[in-house]
């Protein structure tokens, strides 16, 4: 493999390059799991905490695909997530509420929704496939954190004309291509929310995974915190475990 390079590329051509190379180092991880702890503070500061599962499979030609399972509180237990990226088409997601008893599908048009109460929108839970943006390489500077590592910054905007967001600032670290950090600007083009990304631990010898990740919303004040736990890689998980009967029987 040809060492990195973005010597001779154009703006666009060089964060395209810098999307392409993260894309790469994270190829072949097949399926994973993992539990979760999400914590909810409002803007005075009060915390809720939930426990949930994500199970991930990685589907080589197209988007990946997601199952997130909530466990506790009781309010919220038994709601799932399924979710089907695409490179290039809408993603496909859908929500089970227990409650009701019943699968709905999440349109179009409000992927931009925040997910269960949280910070984080519907669409920031799909995977980010490179054909899912154009691309500004903006500066190379120290990445934000981690000061002794540097950051590629790199402009991605949405191709979806129904994302909740104009653009997107992400701090891509030059040494192993990991995001540290995506400013999200709204339809107004203000800055809405900053994912911050940490504590990052590497598996099977290849794949990065940052532990700690917080989601700060600066028109409201409010914050997500997730943390990622007992995180184990090739399961043997396949598409069956991906389907909207399995998101039925999810508990």
């Amino acid at each position: 493999m040809a060492a990195f390079s973005l010597e001779g590329k154009s703006d666009a051509e060089k964060g395209l390059a810098v999307a392409q190379e993260a894309e790469r180092r994270d190829e072949g991880w097949s399926d994973s799991s993992a539990d979760m702890i999400m914590v909810l503070k409002n803007k005075g500061g009060r915390e809720s905490r939930r426990e949930l599962r994500i199970l991930s499979l990685e589907v080589p030609e197209d988007g990946d695909k997601s199952l997130t399972i909530f466990d506790s509180p009781r309010d919220v237990a038994g709601t799932a997530l399924l979710t089907h990226s695409h490179k290039v088409d809408a993603d496909d997601q859908w929500l089970y509420l227990p409650a009701l008893k019943r699968v709905k599908r999440i349109a179009s048009n409000n992927k931009s929704g925040p997910f269960v109460g949280s910070e984080f929108a519907f669409e920031d839970l799909s995977s980010q496939e490179v054909e899912k943006y154009s691309y500004l390489y903006l500066r190379k500077e120290p990445c934000p954190s981690a000061e002794s590592l540097e950051c590629h910054v790199v402009e991605r905007d949405p191709v979806d004309e129904n994302s909740g967001y104009t653009r997107q600032v992400a701090w891509i670290d030059a040494d192993e291509f990991r995001v540290h950090k995506v400013d999200f600007y709204d339809r107004k083009e203000k800055l809405l929310k900053t994912l911050s990304v940490s504590d990052f631990k590497q598996y099977l010898d290849q794949y990065w995974r940052g532990l700690s990740s917080v989601m700060q919303n600066h028109q409201t004040g409010k914050s997500t915190s997730l943390e990622l736990q007992n995180l184990e890689f090739k399961t043997g998980l396949t598409e069956q475990d991906f389907t909207e009967n399995s998101l039925k029987r999810a508990r």
